[in-house]
């Protein structure tokens, strides 16, 4: 796989009860930023380590800034943190990062 520049990160605790509808309705709901345009790599995850009280993760790749960018001003993801997101998400930690070279 080419590494590419920009990886989006976000871990959350849902304030859902675990193995609800109510969270497995936000994660498929969540899973279609994957169709904003030049999001590479998409992935959604399952937290496993116990020093960590976020259950799930979100990751994905960006080719530049400006898609990064792009994909932050996308409407369905303006859409998504608005109707779902603020709502629903109790708990959350992101990171982006670059290569160091």
């Amino acid at each position: 796989m080419t590494q590419l520049p920009i990886e989006h990160t976000v871990t959350f605790q849902l304030s859902h009860p675990a193995d609800s509808a109510a969270e497995s309705d936000f994660l498929a709901a969540a899973a279609e930023l994957a169709s904003i345009p030049n999001v590479h790599n998409f992935q959604i995850r399952r937290q496993t380590s116990p020093k960590n009280s976020h259950r799930f993760g979100i990751s994905m790749w960006f080719e530049t800034a400006e898609h990064f960018a792009a994909y932050c001003d996308h409407p369905a993801h303006v859409e998504f943190v608005q109707e779902r997101w603020l709502k629903e998400v109790a708990d959350f930690q992101e990171s982006d990062f670059e290569p160091l070279d």
